[in-house]
């Protein structure tokens, strides 16, 4: 058996990435989905968009809903000024060893964590502020083509992460699917896990 230590984990996202209501057993009250929309809204209109809060409230809760589903420990929806549904997604979680893998490597993260459903992944290997890590850019297809349209290509970058003094593995994944904003989108998740920080 592997004694895994007590480490407490911190991530730093801008104002326009919203916190989803992920943790086992916390409930996605209406009254979340209401203050946030309501933050939503207003930072929209001091821009000088006017978006629909009814329309925010059932995005904020379909995005919380989704992401539960894979048991994130962090999750965060990007809605930037002007815009009624998110466009990203940002999801954090962690992996600690086990008997099946006893030793977590960035080479593990790499072979675990890529595909090449549309090519190899572009890997680089990096540094952040928690420790050493491997960014993993790639595709996949997120549906099929059907009689609407063709399929849905849903664009990732993937952190792996082994922190600096730890056994245990940090995976950020940002994605979205919208065309033309994947340069933003890498931007972002470059600068938001240089705020990953793992303390004992």
């Amino acid at each position: 058996m592997i004694s895994i230590p007590t480490l407490t984990y911190g991530i730093t996202c801008p104002r326009d990435w919203i916190p989803l209501p992920v943790a086992p057993g916390e409930e996605i009250k209406a009254s979340w989905a209401e203050q946030a929309a309501e933050d939503i809204v207003e930072r929209s209109e001091a821009a000088g968009h006017d978006i629909d809060s009814e329309a925010v409230q059932a995005d904020l809760r379909a995005r919380a809903e989704d992401s539960r589903s894979r048991a994130p420990f962090y999750a965060f929806a990007f809605y930037p000024d002007g815009f009624d549904a998110a466009l990203g997604i940002l999801e954090v979680d962690l992996i600690h060893p086990d008997d099946s893998v006893p030793l977590i490597t960035l080479d593990w993260l790499t072979e675990t964590f890529s595909t090449d459903d549309f090519g190899p992944p572009q890997v680089t290997r990096t540094d952040v502020l928690a420790g050493p890590a491997v960014r993993i850019r790639q595709d996949f297809a997120a549906g099929g083509p059907t009689s609407d349209g063709p399929g849905v290509l849903l664009e990732t970058l993937t952190y792996g992460i082994v922190p600096t003094g730890t056994e245990s593995g940090v995976v950020l994944l940002m994605s979205w699917t919208m065309p033309g904003i994947a340069d933003a989108m890498e931007e972002a998740a470059d600068s938001i896990v240089q705020t990953l920080t793992v303390e004992r």
